[in-house]
């Protein structure tokens, strides 16, 4: 094991931006990310999916390079580079040699500092993003959860989808572009973080070097939204299932009461001896796949329940769901509750071995509390959750103001059961 290697490093610069270092010297690669605290969260629905287009755009060209320079200065190292958009963040990642770090710095500062947003690249990415949308359009699983999160939020940002909306992508301009990366690409909302046999104080130099002009702004404050419930569904022509999303609010990640919702979701649906499976799958056949889990934000929290089933089945899984909850709200079983303790610390324990999911995580905590979380004391926190904190959050599954999504072939039946269930 390598247990000294865990604990992430921080190193705050003059203008804010904080860097942080997750030691693991048995690499020989590192992985290095620049995580912005903005996302679908920070956007107004005029402009909802901008977030997603400024992480296309940073790729198509900067000052000083051109959308093929990015990737060549990048592969000719052997490097990955690449980026994703989610609701509270957006981040910026490379892959590569250790000693190769200093050039992945300065290359993902030009991308975040400087990138240019050139207009005729925008009218072809705004086709590659149309493609994305249509395959959303087309998949009812898809389909399903952003149902739910409307369902959640209701006008809230956080119901929008991180993807935007092909009206709002057609709306989006350059000078939106320039706008929206120089009110929230701020350094207080900025980490710069990597993994891998990395020394703190040289990365921070180097860090420091790039990113030292970063105006320090304001943090990227949002009000929490307020849970909403109920209903929503589309039905899709052609579709061969019905696709159940269900859910009730957790917790966001300042509050360690996750954990309970994080335990319950771990205790009720994850893996094949879970109730849920066993029930769904294993002893009824209704549903190939089924899980439950909890998604935990800085902002939001949402305890989940999936699942894919025959339309004329829709039923019979909303009752056996049902049922199973009102179990687990009646009595926790020991064996299945060690279970779920040990499925959650030992995918913790991976967590730590995997330098992005690593990363991440620190760049979470200090974007919603403001520190470091010493990642060793999740046994600790997992066995203080006690049988009646469980019971709760599956009595508030059951107390009728939970959020549901159906999408694809949906009968009436189904609607009026899930609404009558779930969402009174």
């Amino acid at each position: 094991m390598h247990t000294q290697t865990t604990a992430p490093v921080l190193r705050p610069l003059a203008n804010g931006l904080r860097v942080v270092v997750v030691p693991m010297p048995w690499r020989q690669t590192v992985s290095c990310s620049v995580f912005v605290r903005t996302g679908s969260l920070h956007e107004s629905r005029a402009l909802n999916g901008i977030s997603h287009v400024v992480e296309h755009m940073a790729f198509k060209g900067t000052h000083q390079r051109s959308c093929q320079r990015i990737n060549l200065d990048a592969e000719r190292m052997g490097a990955e580079v690449n980026a994703h958009t989610d609701r509270d963040h957006t981040a910026f990642h490379i892959d590569g040699l250790a000693r190769d770090l200093p050039l992945f710095v300065e290359l993902l500062a030009d991308i975040v500092l400087h990138s240019s947003f050139p207009g005729d690249e925008l009218e072809r990415e705004r086709g590659v993003i149309e493609q994305e949308l249509s395959e959303i359009e087309g998949d009812p699983e898809a389909l399903a959860y952003q149902l739910f999160d409307s369902a959640c939020y209701g006008q809230h940002a956080a119901g929008q989808p991180v993807i935007g909306r092909r009206a709002t992508l057609q709306r989006i301009s350059r000078a939106d572009l320039l706008d929206y990366v120089a009110r929230q690409y701020t350094a207080c909302n900025v980490v710069v973080a990597a993994a891998g046999p990395v020394d703190p104080e040289t990365f921070a130099r180097h860090v420091d070097l790039a990113f030292a002009g970063m105006p320090a702004g304001q943090p990227n404050a949002v009000e929490a939204p307020a849970w909403q419930g109920g209903l929503k569904l589309r039905r899709m022509a052609g579709s061969t299932q019905c696709h159940v999303v269900l859910g009730c609010s957790a917790p966001p990640l300042s509050d360690d009461t996750h954990l309970h919702h994080v335990l319950a979701a771990a205790l009720l649906g994850e893996g094949m001896s879970s109730p849920l499976l066993d029930e769904l799958r294993e002893r009824r056949g209704l549903a190939y796949h089924a899980g439950c889990w909890a998604d935990i934000q800085t902002q939001t929290g949402q305890f989940v329940i999936e699942a894919a089933t025959a339309p004329a089945q829709a039923q019979e899984l909303l009752h056996a769901v049902h049922r199973l909850l009102a179990e687990q709200a009646t009595g926790i079983d020991t064996v299945a509750l060690d279970r779920a303790r040990n499925q959650i610390l030992v995918r913790g324990l991976r967590d730590l071995e995997h330098p992005a999911r690593s990363l991440e995580a620190a760049a979470q905590d200090l974007f919603c509390l403001g520190h470091l979380r010493d990642p060793h004391t999740l046994a600790d926190r997992l066995h203080a959750v006690s049988d009646d904190m469980l019971r709760g959050v599956f009595a508030q599954m059951l107390a009728g103001s939970a959020a549901a999504a159906l999408a694809g072939s949906v009968s009436p039946k189904a609607r009026e059961l899930a609404s009558v269930l779930f969402c009174l």
